[in-house]
């Protein structure tokens, strides 16, 4: 059975407090560690077999009746289990409605040379994103259509944010993710051949237009100011899509998701 589970009842344990704590950038950062909650992100963090240190759970949460063998699963892959009482799981739970579980990982760096790339290259390359809800939806995208890979530069949230982490539903797990600076992606891009078509209001060419098959990286900029002058002058091919309305652009979630879908569409003929 493992070590017996340490139940916690007061808003002012240590590890309560923690848990509290690492919602922030720089104490998850320090920790080296990020918050992973909800039973679907633990269990595609399971399968994936991404290593949790520790696992948090309380029974009067819980939505189901899978969470008692999720915890167990979690316990034979090495995690710390803690029972917590409804109220020190509300105090440490940032879902509105919890659902009793939240699990502590470590994080991890992956380098633009550890990607395994296929055949036939299919990038998606996202800019200064500076909401994790944006940038959690646009790792479920990537991962729909295929991406070999998400590669996030000079990003503005972090991609260990715990609302990363929910929007992508678990998917930061199984899609491979690379921070870098733009101009050492572009670099890598250009030395491995893929092209990279950009997205911008100011582009003539409709990206239904053009070619959208071979190598490839897709690139997109920030919500409030799209994408930067490096990217807009070094991309091989500027895209725009039409705006029949008085908007004069579209939420990067959505506007990523249309040209990936674009380009699955070309590279499935």
């Amino acid at each position: 059975m493992g070590q017996p589970i340490e139940k916690i009842t007061s808003l002012q344990n240590p590890r309560v407090k923690e848990l509290v704590r690492l919602r922030d950038r720089r104490p998850r950062d320090e920790a080296g560690v990020f918050l992973v909650e909800g039973y679907r992100e633990i269990r595609r963090a399971l399968e994936k077999r991404v290593t949790l240190r520790d696992l948090y759970f309380s029974p009067d949460w819980f939505l189901g009746e899978n969470e008692t063998a999720l915890i167990e699963q979690a316990r034979a892959a090495g995690a710390q289990l803690f029972e917590l009482s409804k109220e020190a799981f509300a105090k440490v739970a940032y879902r509105e409605r919890p659902d009793g579980l939240l699990a502590v990982a470590p994080q991890w760096k992956r380098e633009l040379k550890d990607l395994a790339l296929t055949a036939v290259p299919f990038l998606l390359v996202v800019e200064a994103i500076e909401k994790p809800g944006n940038l959690g939806t646009i790792l479920r995208s990537a991962d729909a259509a295929g991406c070999d890979a998400v590669i996030v530069c000079d990003p503005v949230t972090d991609l260990f944010n715990p609302n990363v982490v929910r929007a992508s539903t678990g998917v930061l797990f199984s899609v491979p993710c690379v921070v870098g600076e733009s101009a050492a992606v572009h670099a890598w891009l250009r030395a491995k051949q893929i092209r990279t078509v950009a997205t911008t209001p100011a582009a003539t060419a409709l990206y239904s237009d053009v070619d959208l098959r071979g190598p490839l990286a897709v690139v997109m900029g920030s919500e409030q100011y799209g994408l930067s002058e490096f990217w807009l002058k070094q991309a091989d091919q500027p895209v725009r899509i039409p705006m029949a309305g008085q908007a004069d652009s579209l939420n990067v979630a959505m506007a990523t998701i249309i040209t990936l879908f674009e380009a699955v569409r070309q590279r499935s003929r």
